[in-house]
């Protein structure tokens, strides 16, 4: 690929070699210490061009939500998919996050017969895929999957902070920020931390007891 080639470069190469519908997937949370991780899978239509698409991690809060209902209404075909925190732990998050990305795209409603993901090749999709590194900044399916898969995981989380108001979910996200962190230790882990993280663990033996 031509480094100006554009946002849309991979899609254009791939229809030019034979492959109409291409699904870009990415996912968000692989490096909170809490709540889900959460892939996405979008197939954008030939034709549409999202106004400020990008990587969902260098857009505003208020970017990605016009960006997300952009996408929703007219790509070809969508989908997100969570992973709960146990399942994190059971898997490790290496595999659980092949797994979200595998989801995501199984569950599109149309078929892709080519895959782009974030970062590397995930196995089992039944089509040729691609990793691409940084691939939400430089190909437009998989930054419309980010920004998919960050914005649901954002709700998600913003939801978990009504039940949890002590973690300030709210601001945080389930990251592992000096906040969150101070909250951990204070608090011991809720039941949507992930144990696979030390600083889960180490915190669950300083909580302060009345």
């Amino acid at each position: 690929m031509r480094r100006d080639a554009g946002l849309y470069g991979y899609e254009r190469s791939l229809r030019r070699g034979g492959f109409s519908l291409i699904a870009g997937a990415d996912e968000a949370g692989r490096g909170a210490c809490a709540g889900p991780l959460v892939a996405a899978a979008v197939i954008l239509r030939p034709s549409s061009r999202i106004d400020g698409l990008g990587d969902s991690k260098m857009l505003t809060a208020r970017q990605r939500d016009r960006i997300y209902d952009q996408v929703v209404a007219r790509a070809l075909a969508w989908s997100v998919v969570g992973i709960e925190p146990g399942e994190c732990d059971s898997l490790g998050m290496h595999v659980a996050n092949l797994a979200a990305l595998r989801r995501a795209v199984l569950r599109l409603d149309v078929a892709p017969d080519f895959v782009l993901t974030d970062g590397f090749a995930v196995d089992g999709l039944g089509v040729p895929n691609l990793g691409v590194w940084k691939g939400d900044r430089v190909a437009a399916c998989v930054a419309a999957a980010s920004v998919i898969a960050k914005v649901t995981r954002d709700r998600i989380m913003a939801d978990y902070h009504q039940t949890y108001p002590v973690y300030a979910f709210d601001i945080h996200k389930g990251y592992c920020t000096g906040l969150h962190q101070d909250r951990l230790n204070d608090h011991g882990p809720s039941p949507i931390h992930r144990w696979c993280f030390e600083n889960v663990r180490r915190a669950a033996g300083t909580v302060n007891l009345p």
